[in-house]
C-alpha cells in the first residue's frame, strides 16, 4: 500500500478535543525513552511549528492548532496508521509513569511556560537516521538521541 493511500485512523473524540492529551501522547509516542529535556524538546517542536504558522498569517501547512500540528499526517510517526505503537499511544493512561510525565510537559507547553531548548527547531530526527530533508541541513541542537533543526522549510 502506498503512503498516499494510507489515511490516519480516527482519534477518539475525547482525545482529539484536548490539546494537552494530543500533545502528551505525541511526546510520549516520540520520546518516552528520552530524558525530560528531550521530551520537552519534542513539545517545543510542536509549539515552534504553530508559531511559524502564526507568523505566516495563521493556517500554514502544519496547521493552526496544537491538535492539527500533532495529527497532521506523516509529521510525527507515532500517529502514523502503520506505527505498531499507535494502539498503545491511544490506550495509555496517566497511571503510566512516562505518560504522566508527558502530561506534565504538555500542560506546561499549552500554558506557555515551557522553555524551548531547541533554539526554534521545527524538525528533528533520531541520530542514526538520515531523512532526505536533513541531508543539507545543519542541526541547531542535539538533545538526547535526537538532532533538531530550525532551518528546514
Amino acid at each position: 500500500m502506498s503512503r498516499a493511500a494510507l489515511t490516519l485512523a480516527p482519534v477518539p473524540p475525547d482525545i482529539a478535543a484536548d490539546p494537552v492529551q494530543v500533545l502528551a501522547r505525541t511526546v510520549w509516542g516520540e520520546a518516552r525513552g528520552e530524558p525530560v529535556r528531550g521530551q520537552e524538546a519534542v513539545a517545543a517542536v510542536v509549539l515552534n511549528r504553530l508559531a511559524r504558522a502564526a507568523a505566516r498569517g495563521g493556517r500554514w501547512w502544519w496547521g493552526a492548532s496544537i491538535v492539527e500540528v500533532c495529527l497532521k499526517p506523516w509529521q510525527f510517526s507515532c500517529w502514523n496508521p502503520t506505527d505498531p505503537n499507535r494502539p498503545r499511544l491511544l490506550a495509555v493512561t496517566a497511571d503510566n509513569r512516562a505518560f504522566d510525565q508527558a502530561l506534565r510537559i504538555a500542560r506546561r507547553a499549552v500554558a506557555g511556560t515551557l522553555p524551548d531548548p531547541t533554539d526554534g527547531a521545527t524538525h528533528y530526527h533520531a541520530r542514526g537516521i538520515h531523512p532526505p530533508w536533513a541531508w543539507r541541513a545543519v542541526p541547531c541542537a542535539e538533545i538526547g538521541r535526537h538532532l533538531f533543526y530550525n532551518s528546514v522549510e
